[in-house]
């Protein structure tokens, strides 16, 4: 492996979304928006719904749809464990866009729904919605 280049991998419950050398991965935490480069130091952190934005080994940027999960970063490898993991054509519009709708709704009227799940509803309805306008 390159001295520029790290390993990323990203993992869902479902599949190996993502599996390559890249020079820099930019993905959402519970602490915000983080910027990995090779040789960082080891951590873990919290994923929260966000862009996942990859820098392969030649420039090239790839973005996804990152929801929650958990990250292991090493000097050589990021390591994500995600819920779910999307590319921009992959995401169901009609879905994200009636998910978005009842998420706000649910904000709106504020009955007995539980406040914080419908907050994370919309978060990741939007998520999907702005990775979408990309494609």
């Amino acid at each position: 492996m390159a001295e520029s280049l790290m390993k990323l991998e990203v993992t869902t419950p479902d599949r190996s979304f993502y599996t390559g050398e890249v020079r820099m991965a930019e993905f959402t935490t519970t602490e915000g928006n983080v910027g990995i480069y090779p040789k960082h130091i080891p951590m873990t952190m919290i994923v929260a719904p966000g862009i996942l934005t990859i820098t392969e080994a030649d420039g090239t940027k790839k973005q996804a749809a990152l929801m929650k999960g958990f990250v292991e970063i090493t000097k050589e490898a990021v390591n994500i464990l995600a819920e779910v993991a999307e590319w921009p054509g992959e995401i169901d519009v009609e879905r994200m866009e009636r998910a978005k709708r009842r998420a706000e709704e649910r904000l709106k009227h504020r009955n007995d729904t539980d406040l914080h799940r419908a907050e994370m509803s919309l978060r990741r309805a939007l998520v999907r919605e702005e990775l979408s306008k990309k494609i």
